[in-house]
């Protein structure tokens, strides 16, 4: 028996070069984006979010202009647009599993057979090779429908996480820009107080010059002047510290000089919506409890998945072959062969696999449960803190004014019987001293309220680019 050898040539299409990168020319066959991924994003209130922001920092800016900015420059929402990209995606794969799946290969190949002992009866043989295959899954018993509804749920998690994110990315700009108001009233204050500080120690000091007072009371006043510069020292550092923490957020240069619009002065009452509907609107509404349940819901989802992966599955099968087999050499003649059938895989045994697949779903569907029950207990329990210290913050903020108008007339009278000198030092120090504390007190009121008022609102899920309108639900205009 003569010995013979046989070689096979075939191209290796993975050497060519590299074909530059096509545009998707297909889009979204599968119609999977959701509109906030064509349209762009919007506020809870259906303002589009527009980046660049145009906004002109040659004037004061309003509070809508620097949250346009702080949206369009905060990398968590940049994050969370990405991951509703990524679950669109994700709708897509489990879409088109309900599709059939074609391949196709074409391999030109040469084939030699060598016998040394008869060179003669050598041959080579030229020509190429075709595969084609078609397969179509039928019946899976709700493995691929499981799934789908899964990306569906976390598709809209990713959503109403991108919510959540713009809620907490305004919550800290509208805070940060309050902050910054805060800080300037704080700082006309401490200025205020300074000036009549100075006012009385030159006072004190023409008298003492003229041997009216001793000079215990220009020491006196000159301490208390002391201690009012170095207050509002102080409060300018805070206002600097407040604005440069704005401006961060708002991702502009450190060194950008900027001038906010304050607010007109409100008096605010209590509005008739009570408590309940805050707590019922926010599990209606809020983003972040919206995730978490839709999350809860995938992951339910995801248990029905892994039990059908146990479970029989019936496909199409169609394949064409031109001239020989993959994995095999080139035939001598030419040759068609055609299969069609249909195939049923039966999964017997895999080891228990499957079982502890579902096992390990269904505790992920309880840790998803867990975790959306404490995100609703969180930010209910967030809803009563601030409903309370709103409902409060409003009765302190027309003490506080009394207290401020009463503070402002003692100054008065104690300045004028000092003039007159019926009154000593001591009693325009504390006159003026409580004054700066009803200041104090009166932008402390106005801070709590503006905090309160923007925590229930956050908390709540509802703040929109009008921060107005939403508040209209805790105050009015008198």
């Amino acid at each position: 028996m003569g010995l013979h050898a046989a070689h096979v040539f075939a191209i290796d299409w993975t050497d060519m070069p590299e074909l530059p990168n096509l545009p998707d020319a297909i889009g979204d066959p599968l119609w999977t984006k959701p509109p906030t991924l064509k349209m762009g994003p919007n506020l809870p209130d259906g303002v589009p979010i527009v980046c660049p922001a145009p906004v002109d920092l040659t004037q004061a800016l309003t509070l809508s202009e620097v949250i346009d900015l702080a949206l369009c420059n905060n990398p968590q929402i940049k994050q969370a647009w990405a991951v509703i990209k990524i679950q669109a995606g994700a709708v897509g794969e489990a879409r088109s599993a309900y599709l059939p799946t074609a391949s196709a290969s074409f391999s030109p190949q040469q084939t030699q057979v060598n016998y040394p002992q008869y060179p003669y009866a050598n041959t080579i043989t030229n020509g190429h090779m075709a595969y084609a295959n078609l397969t179509w899954r039928l019946f899976d018993f709700g493995g691929r429908a499981a799934n789908r509804a899964s990306a569906n749920l976390l598709l809209e998690a990713a959503l109403a996480s991108h919510d959540a994110s713009v809620q907490k990315a305004m919550a800290a700009t509208i805070q940060s820009f309050f902050d910054v108001l805060t800080a300037k009233a704080t700082v006309k204050a401490k200025a205020q107080a300074a000036d009549f500080a100075q006012s009385s120690w030159q006072a004190t000091l023409r008298r003492e010059n003229k041997g009216v007072f001793a000079k215990s009371d220009t020491l006196q006043a000159q301490t208390a002047l002391a201690k009012a510069q170095l207050a509002s020292s102080r409060a300018s550092g805070d206002y600097h510290k407040a604005q440069a923490a704005l401006i961060f957020a708002m991702g502009l240069p450190t060194n950008t000089q900027l001038t906010l619009q304050e607010s007109e002065g409100r008096s605010a009452r209590q509005d008739s919506k009570d408590l309940n509907a805050w707590l019922a609107n926010a599990e209606e509404e809020h983003p972040a409890i919206k995730a978490a349940k839709a999350q809860w819901e995938s992951a339910k989802e995801k248990i029905a998945t892994a039990r059908a992966a146990g479970l029989p599955t019936l496909d199409f099968v169609g394949n064409f072959y031109q001239n020989g087999y993959p994995n095999q050499g080139l035939q001598p003649t030419n040759a068609n062969t055609s299969t069609v059938g249909l195939t049923l895989t039966i999964p017997i045994f895999e080891g228990f696999g499957t079982t502890y697949k579902i096992r390990g779903q269904q505790a992920q569907a309880e840790k998803a449960q867990a975790e959306f029950e404490d995100t609703t207990h969180q930010i209910l329990t967030e809803i009563v803190k601030s409903y309370a210290d709103a409902v409060s913050s409003l009765a302190n903020l027309e003490s506080s004014q009394k207290l401020l108008e009463a503070a402002t007339n003692a100054v008065d009278s104690s300045v004028k019987r000092y003039d007159k000198g019926v009154a000593d030092i001591l009693e325009l120090l504390s006159t003026q001293t409580a004054l700066a504390e009803a200041q104090q007190e009166r932008i402390r009121c106005i801070a709590e309220y503006r905090s309160a008022r923007l925590r229930l609102l956050a908390n709540a899920g509802i703040l929109g680019h009008d921060l107005e309108s939403k508040s209209a639900r805790l105050e009015s205009h008198q």
